[in-house]
C-alpha cells in the first residue's frame, strides 16, 4: 500500500518545501500530494487554509511555485507526485498553461478542488491529465458513478463522520468491496481521518491501495527527527 504525504507548497518558503519533499522520500514516503496554495481555499480547514495564506503572503506569484515544483520533480525523479489545486488557481494560471506545465514535468494525477461545473475538469481530462474523484463514506450514487467514469484514482473517505456510515456499508472494507463489485478498476487511495499508524493498518486491511496523511505530518515540520520517525511508523503499517 502506498504512503502518500501532503506537502504545503511554499510554506514557509518554496525552497523549504523542496527540501521537505526530499525528507519525506528519504523517510519512506511513496507519493507526495503537493498543492498550489489557493487565494480562496474555501473547502479547507483553518490549518491548511492558514498555511496557504502564509505561503501566498511570502510568494504570491504562481510562476515561482511552478518553478519549485519542477525542481522537486527533477530532484526526485522516481517519486510520483499528485497535484492538488483549486479550480480558481487553474483559471488564474490559465488552463492551457497549467496543462503544459503538468505534461512537461510528468505530473499526471490531479486533485481538482472546488470545480464550478465540468468545463475545466473536462478540458484537463481531454488533455490527458487524470482527475481524481472523491467518494464519501456513505457512498452517494452520483459520486460512485463519477468514480466509475473517471480516468483518475478514487479518493475514498477513510473514516466516517458520526452517523455517516450506512447499515449496508458500515466499514471501510465494505465500502471498498462495493466499489470493486461495481466495477471500479482505478486505485483507491483513502484519506480524511487517517491520523495514526493504526489507521493506516485499518486501511490496508480494508483493501485500500494507498493512504493520504496530512495534518499529522505537517504539524511535525518544525521537528524533523520526530517527523521522520512518524513517517517510519506509518510506512511500517503500509
Amino acid at each position: 500500500m502506498k504512503l502518500i504525504l501532503y506537502l504545503s507548497n511554499g510554506y514557509p518558503t518554496i525552497e523549504s518545501s523542496i527540501e521537505m519533499a526530499k525528507t519525506y522520500v528519504d523517510a519512506g514516503c511513496d507519493m507526495i500530494e503537493m498543492d498550489f496554495p489557493s487565494r480562496n481555499p474555501f473547502l479547507e480547514g483553518e490549518f491548511i487554509a492558514g498555511r496557504m495564506a502564509k505561503a501566498l503572503e511570502n510568494e504570491p506569484n504562481y510562476d515561482k511555485y511552478m518553478e519549485g515544483m519542477a525542481k522537486a520533480r527533477k530532484l526526485l525523479p522516481d517519486t510520483k507526485f499528485i497535484i492538488m489545486t483549486y479550480e480558481n488557481t487553474v483559471l488564474e494560471i490559465g488552463v492551457s498553461r497549467f496543462v503544459a506545465f503538468c505534461k512537461e514535468n510528468g505530473f499526471e494525477d490531479i486533485i481538482l478542488v472546488g470545480p464550478d461545473g465540468d468545463t475545466v475538469k473536462n478540458e484537463l481530462i481531454d488533455s490527458g491529465l487524470k482527475i481524481s474523484c472523491y467518494v464519501q463514506f456513505n457512498l452517494p450514487e452520483e459520486e460512485v458513478r463519477q468514480a466509475l467514469e473517471s480516468n483518475g484514482f478514487t479518493y475514498m473517505q477513510a473514516v466516517p463522520a458520526p452517523g455517516q456510515a450506512t447499515p449496508q456499508h458500515p466499514t471501510l472494507r465494505s465500502c471498498i468491496d462495493y466499489l470493486r463489485e461495481r466495477g471500479l478498476k482505478n486505485p483507491i487511495y483513502c484519506g480524511v481521518g487517517v491520523h495514526t499508524p493504526e489507521d493506516a493498518q485499518m486501511v490496508k486491511e480494508a483493501g485500500g491501495d494507498g493512504i493520504f496523511v496530512g495534518s499529522t505530518i505537517l504539524k511535525l515540520h518544525d521537528n524533523v527527527p520526530a517527523l521522520i520517525e512518524k513517517i517510519h511508523e506509518f510506512k511500517e503499517k503500509c
